[in-house]
């Protein structure tokens, strides 16, 4: 099968979606001998190349990643900084169609990419994801060459100026299959009046042989935590993340557990200045408590996620949150928040514990109670790596991606 993956970033670009693509591509090739092709941006590590001329980009061209052939389409930004005010002025006169203004800031803009993607020679095309630009180029090459679409979103629902645009469900609508990360995707889709049998929920996924290789005490020994308790964030540090609520709720948790370490690991964003801010709040004996780990690379991963007790990622919208699989593949126990797709994905009380969106008194007994109790730690990390060893395989999405391709095929054959 000819497959054309269409993406907003590639490796080295960071991110949930791009880690996505860039997996199922290559067990398609490795596991099928299926031939991808993947479209993407410049993007050097995130999105913000795509509305801020600044920001530095990677040179275009093809590589051939591992059996996959990735072609980097530069991105045009320099109108970012007037559109951002202008969709902000059509949204506060309500005028009409404000939604494509507010998808042409989003970008990325690629002047060239709906043309290429309808000039690919591929037997199918999927995109990831909303509320991104190139979404929109996939539906409108899939008009000019006739190519079957899957279109697979990652929708936040919860997040409405980026997600509640009329053009998103209209390219829905328009695509061959949707792919949606959790139920309760699907379900808001259906309650938007999508054809419910266009609609598959498949999810992301780990490798689980990488955790299973994991050396939690290198982390230990080299921030000399011993055999202290660690409650562990580990994603980005962006602000709706939750990051300050955890930062927040750390002193409750040290009344009980003074020796506890709070680490927090991930790639660092604008909101980064407010997370280190609110540790430097923190009463000055509880501050050495804390440590901060930037941009650390991908390698050490399953090292940090072995060096924790409980992991609590305690984020106001995920369209899965593949940081949960990550701490379960170590058996790790998870704390969550009550919001978006999270409840789908973390079972309450039987994989892990589910709190309040900000609630830090609620997150903090939360910890506590994880920390006091190390059978249930136990249970609750061994129940989330069973789920994960047998649904959430990179093997088990990529084939499932797979399956939902040749299902379009043969409607449209």
């Amino acid at each position: 099968m000819r497959i054309l993956h269409v993406v907003q970033g590639y490796a080295p670009a960071i991110g949930g979606t791009e880690l996505l693509i860039q997996k199922v591509s290559e067990k398609l090739v490795s596991r099928h001998g299926d031939q991808v092709t993947v479209f993407t941006t410049t993007a050097a590590r995130n999105c913000n190349v795509f509305t801020n001329p600044f920001y530095r980009q990677l040179s275009p061209g093809d590589t051939q990643v591992n059996g996959v052939l990735v072609r980097r389409f530069r991105v045009f930004n320099l109108l970012g900084p007037v559109l951002f005010y202008v969709q902000r002025l059509y949204a506060a006169l309500h005028l009409p169609r404000d939604d494509y203004l507010r998808a042409l800031y989003i970008g990325p803009i690629v002047f060239r990419m709906a043309r290429e993607i309808a000039r690919c020679p591929a037997d199918v095309v999927a995109a990831s994801s909303f509320p991104m630009m190139h979404m929109h180029y996939v539906v409108a090459a899939k008009a000019q060459s006739g190519v079957p679409a899957v279109l697979h979103g990652g929708l936040h629902p919860e997040e409405p100026w980026a997600f509640g645009q009329q053009i998103i469900l209209d390219a829905i609508r328009q695509a061959d299959a949707y792919i949606a990360n959790t139920v309760y995707e699907r379900d808001y889709l259906v309650r938007q009046e999508i054809d419910a049998a266009k609609l598959k929920v498949i999810g992301v996924g780990v490798e689980p042989e990488v955790f299973d290789q994991a050396d939690g005490q290198r982390i230990r020994q080299k921030y000399g935590w011993g055999g202290d308790p660690v409650v562990a964030f580990i994603g980005q540090q962006a602000g709706h993340k939750g990051v300050d609520t955890l930062v927040l709720a750390m002193p409750m948790v040290w009344r009980e557990f003074p020796r506890a370490r709070l680490l927090i690991a991930g790639s660092r964003t604008r909101f980064s200045k407010v997370v280190r801010w609110r540790v430097s709040q923190l009463p000055r004996l509880c501050q050495p408590l804390v440590t901060v780990v930037d941009d650390f690379p991908e390698s050490d991963k399953p090292d940090l996620f072995d060096s924790c007790d409980v992991f609590a990622y305690p984020s106001g919208f995920e369209s899965f949150g593949i940081a949960f699989l990550e701490a379960w593949a170590r058996g790790k126990p998870v704390i969550g928040c009550r919001a978006g797709a999270v409840p789908s994905v973390i079972d309450e009380g039987q994989d892990g514990l589910l709190v309040r969106y900000k609630d830090r008194t609620e997150l903090a007994h939360a910890i506590m109670t994880l920390l006091r109790n190390p059978h249930l730690r136990h249970e609750l990390g061994e129940r989330g790596r069973k789920k994960t060893l047998s649904r959430y395989t990179w093997d088990i999405v990529s084939d499932r991606f797979r399956q939902v391709y040749q299902d379009v095929l043969r409607r449209v054959e």
